[in-house]
């Protein structure tokens, strides 16, 4: 109930501000799975955490199963960050790391960029083969 209720209130935080002011904080809907997202501060930098999902909602137990690192394995999906240590703005950021839990890749190469207000482009490369989606504000 307490992950409900924070990403309510960051929910409603967004939706009540400025498209401009509310920037690339907050809650993220994305195409697969209809997951669910919180991009948050973290220290100095940007961060993303997983809400939930059409697989979490069917087993909210769900671990970390595809992760190369065996140690790692058994941490739960919900909850999980996948962005980490992403730096710039307000429209792009860059120098962080995005990990896919359904594949188990991670990419150092990545980029977050701000298209629309309600429009994040979450791009990933490893070696020359990149990645991208498009999450929507809900």
């Amino acid at each position: 109930m307490h992950n409900f209720v924070r990403v309510a209130v960051l929910a409603l935080a967004c939706s009540a501000a400025p498209a401009e002011a509310a920037g690339i904080l907050g809650l993220w809907l994305t195409p697969k799975n209809n997951g669910r997202v919180v991009v948050e501060t973290c220290g100095d930098a940007v961060c993303a955490h997983i809400v939930d999902g059409d697989q979490l909602r069917a087993d909210p137990a769900q671990a970390d199963i595809r992760n190369p690192d065996p140690a790692k394995r058994s941490r739960p999906v919900k909850d999980l960050r996948i962005l980490e240590g992403y730096r710039g703005g307000p429209a792009e950021w860059r120098g962080g790391t995005v990990y896919d839990p359904q594949t188990g890749d991670l990419s150092g190469d990545s980029t977050l960029r701000l298209t629309a207000p309600d429009t994040l482009e979450v791009e990933g490369c490893r070696f020359l083969l990149c990645r991208s989606e498009v999450w929507r504000r809900p």
